[in-house]
């Protein structure tokens, strides 16, 4: 069932489970360079992921279909599939997981297309396992941020009221994020981030 669907409760549940996951987290390396995804999965590791390896694009929709990564890191250029309609299914199978692309200095305009598409971050290559784990944290963090606490609990802040009427509209459109986006006039990845956060208190 397409993410979009779920029901509004059950859907941004999983968003805030970024933040509150105590299981181990879940990597997905797509690469095919031998060398470098084994060096980066045992990096990852070491730092206590869940760790699977694609190295087509093919391998890794299917690993992705049946894992739910908390973590992609896909390099653009792969044999077969185009690392731009990996990053497209990737993100049409899951809207939580953080993606990060790497790619050469030579394909960049490729890598930015594939922002626009659904990556969370870039990464020109050789990056290792800290410049990446450093980008996921950054992105992990904006997602979470808090909203500060107000003196007077009785008054709704604006965020309040900016929550929920997203929501409000986010479930007249059945939890559909697409279209909530284009009703609030934003753009479908800024409304997922906004989303994301833990609802600002009142």
């Amino acid at each position: 069932m397409p993410y979009s669907r779920f029901p509004f409760t059950k859907k941004w549940s999983g968003y805030l489970a970024l933040s509150t996951k105590s299981s181990p987290l879940i990597a997905l390396v797509v690469d095919d360079d031998d060398v470098f995804r084994t060096q980066l999965r045992r990096a990852l590791e070491k730092r206590h992921w869940t760790v699977y390896e694609a190295s087509d694009g093919d391998r890794a929709v299917q690993l992705a279909k049946s894992q739910t990564p908390d973590l992609a890191i896909v390099d653009l250029r792969l044999p077969g599939m185009p690392g731009l309609e990996i990053v497209q299914r990737l993100r049409g199978l899951s809207e939580t997981t953080t993606i990060i692309v790497l790619t050469g200095y030579g394909s960049i305009p490729v890598a930015l297309s594939a922002v626009r598409e659904g990556a969370d971050d870039l990464l020109t290559k050789p990056a290792d396992a800290d410049q990446i784990m450093a980008a996921y944290r950054k992105i992990v963090r904006e997602l979470g941020d808090a909203e500060p606490d107000l003196k007077d609990p009785e008054t709704p802040s604006l965020a309040r009221v900016e929550w929920e009427h997203i929501n409000r509209v986010l479930d007249d459109c059945n939890g559909n994020i697409s279209q909530a986006a284009k009703l609030l006039g934003l753009h479908r990845r800024s409304l997922q981030r906004k989303l994301s956060k833990y609802p600002p208190r009142k």
